[in-house]
C-alpha cells in the first residue's frame, strides 16, 4: 500500500474497514424489499446522486484542478470528509484559506462547488493530535476517539465545548449570516507568505454534519457515542445547547439557517434516533409551538446493500442489488419514524456503495455479459432510484475514488473512478443522467416490477424502468399513454463506457408502447 492509500486508511479510520452491523435489526419483520408507494414526492434526481471524498480531489498545488474536478461535477451533492485538525490545527487556532494541515484552500473548493451546483455537506469528523495529547492517555489515542476528554461526563453539552467552537467559526465563515459580531471570529494571520483573512458570510455551504458515525462500537468505548452522550455532543455543535455555553459556540449562533446534519451512524437503527429525541425532550425541552426542541435538522444513516446484513464472516457474503436487499425496509423505518416523531425531517443515506474487487465481501458481480464494473454502475444508479421511491431525500455514495483497488477489504475499492482517473461506468451512469433529468423530481411509481417511476419538471415528463433484479432477468411493460395524446416518444439507454446516452424514437401505436425492461435503468422521456 502506498502512502496515498496509507493517508487515507487513516483519515477514514480502519475501522471504516471493518465494521459490521450487530444486535437485533432495527426494520419491519417483513424485508422483503417491497415499498409502499409512494411516501415522499419531490426529491430531485440531482439530489439522489451525492458523492463522498477529500479536499484533495479538488486540487493541484493548490488550484482548482480542471482534470480532477470534471470526476465531480456531475454529481449533484459533495460530502467532504473534514477532519477537525485541517482548520484547527493548533488549539485555538482556525485556519481555512489555506489551512496549516496540509495547505488546502477551503474557500477555492467551496466556491467551485457553488459554481457548478454541486451541494456541500461538510462532514467534520475525527479529532486533531493536539487534543488527544491534552485529554487522553497516549495507549488510548485513536484520531476517532469521542471529541471529549477522557474522564469527561459525555452526557453533558460542556464536555463538546472545543468542537462546538469549531461549528460556530465554520458555520461564521461559510454560512449566509453576514450581521456577526467580528470580534467572536477568528482566523490565525499564518501562514507568513499568505495568511489566513477573515471573511464572514461567504454564502457557500449549507449543510455541516457533526462527526462520522458516532455509534462505531467496533473502536470501543473510546470511541463510541450513546445516543444520549452523542445527542448532548449535538446540542453543543448545534447552538451551544441553546445558547447557554457562550456566544461563540454552536452553528445556530453563526448562522441560523446553515442545517445541522446528524453524524451518519453505522448501524440503521431508528431507536438511535429517537433515544436522542428524548434526550432532547429531557434537556432541551420544547419550542413556542409544541414541538421538541431538538439539535439537528436532517436524520442521517449508513446501509451497504448485502445478503449478510454486514456479517462480514458469514459465508458467501457479498454485495446485492438494493431493491432485493433490506435496503428498502431500513428506508420505509427512517422515513416512517420521521413522518410520525419528526414533523417529516428529512432522512439522508450519506454512505452507500459496492466495490468492485472480487474477493470484497461487498463486491458487486457479474451478471451473465455485464462486468463487476457494470452491475456496480446498474447497482448504483438503481439504488438512488429506490432512495427517492423509499422518501429519502439525499444520498451520497462511498466514494469517488477507491482506497485501493487491489484490496479485498469492505469498501476498499468502491470508487466511481479509476486509480487513473477516468470515469468509472458508474460514474458515466451519473454523468448521463445528471444531464438528462437532474432537476426532475420523482412523483410517483405506477408498477412495482418492473419499477416504473414518474419523475416531472413542470409539464414534461420521465418514466424510469428497471426490473429489481440480479439474474440478467428481463420484462416487456406495456405503457398505456392515451391520456398523453403523444405519437412518439424518446427511448434513452446508458452507456457504461461514454458519458452520452442512447437516443431513439418510437412511435406510440393506439396509446400503448411496448418496452422491453433489464436490470438496467431504461428512461422514457414524453
Amino acid at each position: 500500500m502506498n502512502i496515498l492509500l496509507c493517508v487515507l486508511c487513516f483519515v477514514l479510520g480502519m475501522g471504516a474497514c471493518t465494521k459490521q452491523i450487530e444486535g437485533e435489526k432495527a426494520i419491519p419483520e417483513d424485508s422483503s424489499g417491497s415499498i409502499d408507494i409512494p411516501p415522499v414526492a419531490g426529491i430531485r434526481m440531482k439530489d439522489v446522486l451525492g458523492i463522498n471524498g477529500f479536499e484533495w480531489e479538488f486540487l493541484v498545488n493548490n488550484e482548482i484542478d480542471p482534470v480532477r474536478t470534471n470526476l465531480i461535477k456531475p454529481f449533484g451533492g459533495f460530502r467532504h470528509y473534514l477532519d477537525w485538525g485541517r482548520i484547527e490545527n493548533e488549539e485555538g487556532e482556525y485556519a481555512f484559506s489555506p489551512t496549516l494541515s496540509g495547505n488546502w484552500d477551503y474557500d477555492a473548493i467551496y466556491a467551485w462547488c457553488q459554481q457548478n451546483d454541486v451541494t456541500v455537506l461538510a462532514c467534520v469528523k475525527t479529532v486533531p493530535g493536539w487534543f488527544l495529547d491534552k485529554n487522553y492517555p497516549s495507549d488510548l489515542h485513536d484520531a476517532e476517539n469521542v471529541p471529549a476528554a477522557y474522564n469527561a461526563d459525555r452526557t453533558d453539552p460542556a464536555s463538546y465545548i472545543q468542537l462546538a467552537k469549531i461549528g460556530f467559526q465554520f458555520a461564521a465563515r461559510y454560512g449566509k449570516n453576514k450581521n456577526i459580531d467580528a470580534d467572536l471570529v477568528s482566523v490565525v494571520p499564518k501562514p507568513s507568505w499568505r495568511p489566513n483573512q477573515k471573511k464572514i458570510g461567504l454564502g457557500l455551504v449549507d449543510y455541516i454534519e457533526c462527526n462520522n458515525e458516532p455509534d462505531r462500537w467496533w473502536k470501543g468505548p473510546k470511541a463510541q457515542q450513546t445516543p444520549e452522550e452523542y445527542a448532548a455532543n449535538l446540542s453543543a455543535f448545534y447552538d451551544g445547547h441553546k445558547g447557554k455555553l457562550g456566544r461563540d459556540v454552536g452553528v445556530k449562533n453563526a448562522d441560523p439557517t446553515m442545517q445541522v446534519v446528524m453524524g451518519g451512524i453505522a448501524k440503521p437503527d431508528v431507536n438511535f434516533v429517537l433515544q436522542m429525541v428524548e434526550w432532547c425532550k429531557k434537556h432541551r425541552g420544547y419550542r413556542q409551538d409544541g414541538s421538541v426542541d431538538l439539535c439537528f435538522d436532517v436524520i442521517n444513516y449508513h446501509h451497504y446493500s448485502n445478503n449478510k446484513q454486514s456479517d462480514w464472516s458469514a459465508p458467501g457474503i457479498r454485495g446485492e442489488a438494493p431493491e432485493v436487499s433490506d435496503s428498502p425496509a431500513y428506508a420505509s423505518a427512517f422515513v416512517k419514524m420521521a413522518k410520525e416523531h419528526l414533523n417529516g425531517m428529512q432522512v439522508w443515506v450519506t454512505e452507500l456503495g459496492y466495490d468492485v474487487n472480487s474477493n470484497s465481501p461487498q463486491r458487486a458481480m457479474a451478471i451473465q455479459d455485464k462486468s463487476a464494473l457494470v452491475t456496480q454502475a446498474d447497482w448504483s444508479i438503481r439504488s438512488a432510484l429506490m432512495y427517492a421511491r423509499s422518501g429519502v431525500s439525499r444520498i451520497h455514495f462511498y466514494m469517488l475514488n477507491d482506497v485501493d483497488t487491489q484490496s479485498p477489504v469492505q469498501y476498499a475499492s468502491s470508487g466511481f473512478a479509476t486509480p487513473e482517473g477516468r470515469k468509472r461506468p458508474a460514474l458515466n451512469y451519473v454523468t448521463q443522467i445528471r444531464d438528462l433529468m437532474g432537476d426532475f423530481v420523482y412523483t410517483k411509481t405506477l408498477n412495482n416490477d418492473p419499477f416504473v417511476d414518474l419523475y416531472t419538471l413542470g409539464d414534461n415528463k420521465i418514466y424510469v424502468l428497471t426490473v429489481p433484479d440480479e439474474k440478467g432477468r428481463q420484462e416487456r411493460f406495456e405503457f398505456d399513454l392515451s391520456d398523453e395524446k403523444v405519437s412518439q416518444v424518446k427511448i434513452h439507454e446508458l452507456q457504461p463506457a461514454s458519458s452520452q446516452l442512447s437516443t431513439r424514437t418510437e412511435a406510440v401505436q393506439g396509446g400503448k408502447l411496448v418496452i422491453t425492461v433489464s436490470e438496467t435503468p431504461i428512461f422514457v422521456e414524453l
